[in-house]
């Protein structure tokens, strides 16, 4: 999936560069994020099957904490279509090196892929790509998928329109200055997803001690309640107020100060609802995790190209405070999941995890990495049975 992905983002890099009507920007734009999506949820399956139940909520995704910066830069400095020329050619550098680390991901005998029948060299398989949205007639999934585009949403609400509200309410022009106001945010997600993911599992552990090793998959949401709550709606609140009311330069700190927040916020939020995914139906955290991040940005892509037309509408007080309400309501369906979220399984039951096999994965989680040791070192070590 990441090399055929890769391909795609090369392919579309290169169209989007060599884009000369805005029909064919949008078609390789769309192109090229088809080959960057796949390895989002594929990645939150990967992190299921290599870490203990108690450690996935750190491993997660850090943010492109540099990329808007560096593309306003270009932009301003250098050439658009160059950058898409330079992200292809980084796409190949990147599908070589997955390409190596495969061999090196290898290890024989140990998975029993060494007893699968060889398939032709050109194998086509049917597929319903459509297949992984049926999970949502789960209502935990369902529910926490609702609940983190409701709060995702604030991201998106502050930073598409920021050319067009802080950057004009403060006289900013340059290119390379507007793609530094997204910094902040992007150092906020860093921060956010290491924070939310250690909290998370230290709570995992805490209620797992408290019940006497009785695993409640709901026990990583709890640690996202402050920031939920708070965090991401009082941030995306007040930098509608602030960049209304208050000039610079206090106004200006005071709205990338906000921002910061908000990212801090939102990767809080979507970090444990992520390990959730992976920890509720582990046979299928890959699916699940496409189904959910797939419907998400389903609904910001909708709600994303209202954000201008209610600025001009209803100013960009109203349309932050509007958001900010949706979002203190998808924390609420947290509150709920984490209350119900028993009898919200057995409404509907999509193959959920069980404590009986997150112990089996645990085991083979271990045996595993002390395989990749023994094997580094040149110690011959016995295969692992399969579960």
């Amino acid at each position: 999936m990441y090399l055929w992905g890769m391909l795609f983002l090369c392919v579309g890099s290169c169209g989007v560069a060599l884009s000369t009507s805005l029909q064919s920007l949008l078609f390789w734009r769309f192109v090229q994020a088809f080959g960057c999506a796949g390895a989002l949820s594929l990645g939150a399956g990967v992190i299921g099957d290599i870490y203990k139940l108690e450690e996935r909520g750190t491993v997660s995704l850090l943010g492109n904490t540099a990329a808007p910066f560096l593309g306003g830069a270009a932009t301003q400095y250098w050439s658009w279509r160059n950058l898409h020329y330079s992200i292809g050619a980084w796409g190949l550098v990147e599908m070589f090196l997955i390409y190596l680390s495969f061999l090196e991901m290898s290890h024989p005998g140990t998975l029993g892929i060494d007893k699968v029948t060889h398939r032709r060299w050109i194998h086509i398989t049917s597929i319903n790509p459509l297949s992984s949205l049926w999970l949502l007639r789960s209502p935990n999934l369902f529910v926490v998928m609702l609940a983190s585009a409701l709060m995702a949403n604030t991201f998106y609400v502050l930073l598409v329109p920021i050319a067009h509200t802080i950057c004009v309410r403060y006289g900013i022009t340059n290119k390379a200055i507007i793609g530094a106001c997204f910094l902040p945010s992007r150092l906020g997600s860093f921060t956010g997803s290491l924070v939310a993911g250690r909290l998370s599992d230290n709570v995992v552990r805490r209620w797992r001690e408290k019940r006497r090793g009785v695993w409640c998959p709901e026990d990583c949401l709890r640690a996202m309640w402050i920031r939920g709550l708070f965090i991401v709606p009082l941030s995306v609140g007040a930098l509608g107020l602030i960049a209304t009311y208050i000039g610079v330069p206090i106004g200006l700190a005071l709205n990338i100060l906000c921002i910061y927040a908000n990212g801090v916020g939102v990767d809080s939020v979507v970090t444990p609802i992520y390990s959730y995914n992976v920890d509720i139906v582990h046979s299928r955290s890959t699916e699940a995790t496409a189904a959910c991040m797939a419907s998400w940005l389903f609904i910001i892509s909708a709600t994303t190209t209202l954000i201008i037309p209610l600025i001009e509408c209803i100013g960009v007080v109203w349309m932050d405070i509007i958001v900010a309400v949706f979002a203190a309501i998808g924390q609420g369906l947290i509150f709920l999941t984490i209350r119900y979220g028993d009898r919200m399984r057995a409404s509907m039951d999509v193959s959920f995890s069980t404590m009986e096999n997150n112990r089996q994965i645990d085991l083979h989680v271990s045996q595993g990495k002390q395989c990749i040791i023994t094997n580094i070192c040149g110690t011959i070590h016995p295969p692992l049975p399969i579960g």
